[in-house]
């Protein structure tokens, strides 16, 4: 008969294989040891390990290989049920306290209809899939301290301070929600990781314009006929944005008027409406000339039938020797309006499809200002495309 181990001659034995019976066995080096439960089910020979000796003493052993034995006597494979008993834990802890990952996608799921294009057009989570979910994402909600998420950010805080910002934003938005849905969390952390990190003084660049005075001689330089020059000398007339005139479709445009769909403008999902822009002669010379050319109704496609990209577009300006971007063409409006008063701050502003005034203002003044733009936008082209070079004088009716 098989001598039963006991806690002191586990503790004097040298490294080797030690049975107690019951399929219960110590696999022990120098100064620890692993405790293993051998059984046959169906016929399969397994092992199942029981922790680690002297944590698990052999008493604890003994009790969990009489606890799966009685699961194997039931005619259910001991490992097989504790891997389904873990997961299922798993799961109600993922329910009850999920990882920061799994928050994230939970505040996403919930956020998703107010963003543009699933949130993938403002790239809601970059910052989080980039730099934070590396760092934190497994850690339970409840388990993460300031010290976790100032691990996260320090590697960027004063190198991309601009994401890093992004990055305490959402990650503060992914707390509070949780908060707010009733996990246990601490918002707070944030801050405090925030205030570890100190202060930054980073200097904002803004995107590069080019100045009015130059625009009249870039509007010459694009004058290849290619889709790029364009749409770039479309952007210039109509001030519109990248993803607005990339996509431009010959139906959009009715009677001198380019509608341009909510879909396409700048905004919150549900809050930004379609924008109607008078076209200047200028442009709708560039609307006659694309046409024939148009792939599936688009104006300025790209390689693939699909909108031109702003890479292309950039990468013409560069090749034309021109500094400024796309998006910098409004500034440069927005400059020659100033300068030569062409006409009053709140068209110019609508001209940008800025938001002017608050809630209870917009509620009451509902007109887009057609009438008012048509002429600045005629008065805007003339001068881009050099029928006039002059300052302009303020135009009657705008103002």
């Amino acid at each position: 008969m098989q001598r039963k181990l006991t806690a002191v001659a586990i503790k004097r034995a040298g490294p080797g294989k030690m049975q107690d019976g019951g399929g219960l066995r110590l696999d022990k080096s120098i100064d620890t040891g692993k405790w293993v439960y051998r059984y046959s089910h169906l016929g399969r020979r397994r092992e199942m390990g029981l922790g680690s000796w002297p944590t698990v003493s052999l008493a604890d052993a003994r009790k969990e290989r009489d606890r799966w034995a009685a699961v194997l006597a039931g005619g259910q494979d001991p490992i097989e049920e504790r891997d389904a008993q873990r997961e299922a834990e798993l799961a109600e802890r993922s329910r009850t306290d999920p990882t920061f990952a799994e928050m994230v996608a939970i505040v996403f799921e919930a956020r998703r209809a107010g963003l543009r294009g699933d949130g993938k057009r403002g790239r809601w989570l970059s910052p989080l899939e980039g730099y934070i979910i590396p760092a934190i994402g497994r850690i339970r909600m409840s388990e993460i301290r300031q010290t976790d998420v100032h691990r996260a950010l320090a590697p960027i805080w004063r190198t991309k301070h601009p994401t890093a910002i992004k990055a305490v934003h959402r990650t503060k938005r992914v707390f509070t929600e949780a908060r707010l849905m009733g996990y246990e969390c601490d918002p707070f952390a944030v801050d405090q990781a925030k205030y570890r990190l100190g202060e930054v003084i980073h200097k904002e660049t803004p995107i590069v314009s080019t100045p009015w005075q130059d625009i009249p001689a870039l509007w010459e330089r694009l004058h290849k006929g290619a889709v790029s020059d364009a749409c770039l000398r479309f952007m210039l007339l109509t001030l519109v944005r990248l993803d607005g005139c990339a996509g431009a479709r010959v139906d959009e445009i009715e009677d001198g008027i380019w509608t341009v769909p909510a879909e396409r403008m700048k905004g919150r999902e549900g809050r930004v409406e379609e924008f109607r822009v008078p076209l200047s002669d200028a442009a709708m010379a560039i609307v006659r000339e694309a046409e024939p050319f148009a792939d599936n109704g688009l104006l300025f496609p790209g390689a693939r039938g699909t909108p031109i990209s702003s890479t292309a577009l950039e990468k013409r300006l560069t090749h034309v020797g021109e500094a400024g971007r796309p998006h910098g063409f409004r500034s440069s409006f927005r400059s020659w309006v100033q300068d030569t008063d062409a006409c009053s701050w709140e068209v110019s502003e609508k001209i940008l499809a800025h938001t002017i005034g608050n809630k209870v203002e917009r509620a009451y003044a509902r007109s887009d200002l057609l009438e008012r733009r048509r002429p600045v936008m005629q008065a805007w082209a003339d001068y881009v495309t050099g029928v006039t070079v002059e300052n302009v004088v303020p135009l009657r009716g705008c103002h």
